[in-house]
């Protein structure tokens, strides 16, 4: 009969614990538009064509730029680090989901032990001096009745996921930022061809007022002029070559390499501005691995409300043990020797000053501060979307102005380059149509380039070729070469 009620206890507790005290998990809402303010006339706007799981900077169509990428996933010690710390949150759950299993234990132990003379209740034929060897085992086991154990390691693996999250983020941003920096170097090496070419036309055209002016026919103030004008492109060069070093030795942090060793060679190749597939708002949720990262560990927090909640309600652990214990060694391992116990422990605080309630306060109020930090990381993700597709949209039009300005300036340099030679203009004329010209052709590869980093910003703040789910094949390529 008592083994049928301790059958019947346990039947009960097994029973009890598919109950949950964590609030029903929903992710908190945000505001999501039905489309972007601003789209620009490139941009396909096409769902069914993501962006590249992997490799989305091939959409540039740069060797060099892919071959980076691949020494940055390899090298970079920000990334192998974000690693770690995801292996690590992998380790924590683990652990959060041991406590679902029973917990076994074996021991043994050989004590030499004297009792005291003067012991309580110790009888006259008790030797003052006995050995005790033991040989044992125990089993236990807590019954989640209230659901505290899996809420626990439900939250041990939202973390966890929020850790691969965080790794894909981190890798994007390393991605993206070592393509920023790249394509910044490709148009400083554009700047520095036209600075070459513009100094090689100033050589020629001191030259000619040199000429001139050994001729007698203009004066020495031509001449100066010419010299200050070639003297200032040298200057102009040589802070655009400063600039490219700082840019080369940031790519060299980058990939894991040391700058003192690091040279990228100039590349003046035009680099077209890829379609970025864009889709609707709504994608967004699933794009980004920082939102993903925000709301899992929004999910975690709302289980660690179970947890606290459950401490409220007592425990039950059905524990076992059992072995062998003798004055001796020799045969210890025998029936006469044997010991066991079995049986139930129930467990309930009654009084903790406040502890358990301030312990759900604290978890409630973690979980709504995850989910506000969801929200705003939301947000902010849509702001950086819609910059980025106004800066690309307006930049393309500025670009296009430019271009103009940039073609209209090297005609008025030439006529004022032909007035002067017929004697017509003066040489201030050609200086201030050289500076215009260069100024105009600055400008014009200025904004190249930052249309370049917008689109690049752009891709980052849709995801990259993150989609949600990915967070285990981030951390598995993480470092992959």
């Amino acid at each position: 009969m008592r083994k049928l009620e301790s059958g019947l206890l346990i039947a009960a507790a097994l029973a009890l614990g598919g109950c949950s005290l964590a609030p029903a998990y929903k992710a908190p809402a945000v505001p999501v538009a039905e489309h972007y303010a601003d789209t620009g006339p490139w941009v396909q706007a096409a769902p069914a064509a993501p962006l590249p799981r992997e490799g989305w900077w091939r959409l540039y169509r740069d060797p060099q730029l892919d071959r980076l990428q691949q020494q940055l996933l390899a090298n970079n010690p920000d990334l192998a680090a974000a690693l770690a710390h995801y292996r690590q949150a992998e380790a924590f759950s683990a652990q959060a989901r041991a406590g679902l299993f029973p917990q076994l234990g074996v021991g043994a132990a050989a004590q030499r032990n004297r009792q005291s003379d003067t012991r309580p209740l110790r009888g006259a034929g008790s030797p003052s001096y006995y050995d005790n060897y033991t040989l044992g085992a125990q089993l236990d086991y807590e019954v989640d009745l209230w659901g505290r154990v899996r809420n626990g390691a439900a939250a041990g693996r939202d973390d966890a996921q929020a850790a691969a999250a965080d790794l894909a983020a981190v890798q994007l941003s390393l991605q993206a930022m070592l393509a920023d920096n790249y394509l910044q170097l490709r148009g400083l090496d554009q700047q520095v061809q036209l600075l070459d070419q513009s100094m090689e036309a100033y050589r020629r055209a001191l030259q000619l007022t040199q000429s001139r002016h050994e001729g007698g026919i203009v004066s020495g103030l031509d001449v100066t002029r010419a010299q200050a004008q070639l003297a200032s492109a040298k200057s102009l060069w040589s802070q655009t070559q400063a600039q490219r070093a700082l840019i080369e030795h940031a790519i060299a942090a980058l990939v894991g390499a040391s700058a003192s060793d690091f040279h990228l060679a100039a590349e003046t190749a035009a680099i077209e501005l890829p379609a970025v597939p864009l889709g609707v708002p709504s994608t967004l949720l699933q794009r980004r691995p920082d939102i993903a990262a925000a709301e899992r560990r929004t999910a975690a927090a709302n289980a660690r409300v179970g947890v606290a909640r459950a401490a409220w309600f007592p425990s039950l652990t059905l524990g076992a043990a059992g072995g062998y214990q003798s004055t001796g060694w020799g045969g210890l391992v025998a029936a006469p020797n044997r010991f066991w116990a079995i049986g139930p422990t129930l467990l309930l605080d009654v009084f903790d000053g406040g502890y358990r309630k301030a312990t759900v306060a604290a978890a409630k109020a973690a979980t709504d501060a995850a989910g506000a930090s969801y929200r705003g990381v939301v947000l902010g993700a849509f702001q950086q979307v819609e910059d980025n597709l106004a800066l690309l949209d307006h930049l393309g039009t500025a670009r296009g102005d430019q271009k103009d300005a940039a073609d209209a300036s090297q005609h008025a340099l030439d006529l004022a380059l032909d007035r002067y030679k017929q004697g017509a203009a003066s040489y201030l004329d050609v200086v201030e149509a050289q500076t215009m010209a260069l100024d105009a052709q600055r400008s014009l590869l200025d904004l190249t380039t930052r249309q370049l980093r917008a689109s690049v910003q752009l891709i980052r703040a849709l995801g990259g070729g993150w989609e949600a789910g990915d967070g285990r094949m981030a951390a598995a390529g993480g470092r992959a070469g």
